[in-house]
């Protein structure tokens, strides 16, 4: 339930709706506006009864969600959240595009610094790379761990380019959290809630990947755990579904873009890498999702593809992925210029 209220409410009046809904053994959560402030209700497993707010001067207006996914929806939260990353940077609502780029995992210090270089080198404002390395096969390279996230802190020193990294077990956010700007959340772990709850503790922005067969609901209710837990710093990330169709590494769902931010108020961002497993396909899908309304692209960019210990395939060399950069902010331009005449 959202209660609204009116311009005139008081702080005394917020008090005491607070201590009327604690007392039905619910949560309230304050939502201030630029116009006027709401309160929602959370905790309730079906429906509210909003006798005791009806006739409250304060009250405006009571509106019945009965979504799983309350603080993530725009019923609570209609106007975009912009998620501040660093310094002027920012991704969502009028932000400009965020795109984020990197290898898959950490390697070696001379590869994860020459890719920051290059990186900064051409205005990239964000560094991927995975220290840890959830993979299906427990013979593949797991990641450098520890030892990785030393090597990011160390190039987002040198560099002052921002990082992020998978977080994969509740035991490392306190240590990925002290040394990493932003923390991922991968597809494998999206329902993992010990690790959501405790992502959700923190105040480092979270990019939050869709489950590999994860509908839009659940995936949203993912969400839902680590802003529960005093988060609102998520981004959401998708990176293709698995489907029947075996020609592409994953399914690339564009269409759920413009679907989840008409449902929700956080950014949505689109990984092409991880969602065809191709390299010739990351740069037309990448622009695709500019087209589709995205608020940032991830793409997988290695020295050496060729010699890429994870996902070499879907990785793009230097040179065609600053060929690419330049096209994406050329469209990004041309967009938004069109959806402002």
């Amino acid at each position: 339930m959202l209660i609204v209220l009116h311009h005139s409410a008081k702080k005394k009046d917020i008090e005491n709706i607070n201590k009327t809904i604690e007392h039905l053994g619910l949560r309230p959560v304050a939502i201030p506006g630029a116009e006027r402030t709401a309160i929602g209700v959370i905790g309730n497993q079906g429906w509210i009864d909003d006798g005791p707010f009806r006739e409250n001067r304060a009250v405006l207006e009571i509106i019945h969600v009965t979504k799983p996914y309350k603080l993530v929806s725009r019923d609570f939260h209609p106007h975009d959240t912009v998620v501040k990353l660093a310094g002027r940077t920012t991704v969502g609502g009028k932000s400009p595009l965020l795109v984020i780029a990197g290898p898959c995992a950490i390697e070696s210090r001379e590869q994860i610094a020459a890719s920051a270089g290059f990186l900064k080198k051409l205005g990239v404002p964000v560094l991927r790379a995975g220290a840890y390395k959830p993979r299906t096969s427990p013979h593949s390279f797991q990641g450098m761990r520890e030892e990785g996230i030393r090597l990011l802190d160390q190039v987002r020193k040198d560099t002052g380019i921002l990082v992020v990294t998978e977080v994969v077990s509740p035991e490392h956010v306190g240590l990925v959290s002290e040394h990493i700007d932003i923390l991922q959340v991968g597809a494998r772990n999206m329902q993992n809630f010990d690790l959501l709850n405790e992502v959700g503790k923190t105040r480092n922005p979270v990019i939050l990947k869709r489950g590999l067969s994860a509908t839009v609901e659940e995936w949203l209710a993912s969400a839902e755990y680590i802003l529960l837990g005093g988060n609102p710093n998520v981004i959401l990330c998708e990176r293709g579904i698995r489907t029947f169709e075996t020609a592409t590494r994953n399914t690339a769902d564009l269409a759920v873009i413009p679907l989840v931010k008409a449902m929700s108020h956080l950014p949505v961002i689109f990984d092409p890498s991880h969602a065809t497993g191709k390299r010739k396909l990351v740069g037309p899908m990448a622009l695709a999702s500019i087209a589709a309304g995205t608020d940032g692209v991830m793409i997988e960019v290695h020295p050496d593809p060729e010699r890429a210990v994870s996902d070499g395939p879907q990785s793009l060399h230097f040179g065609e992925f600053e060929s690419l950069f330049r096209q994406i902010r050329l469209l990004e331009g041309f967009v938004r210029k069109k959806l402002a005449s």
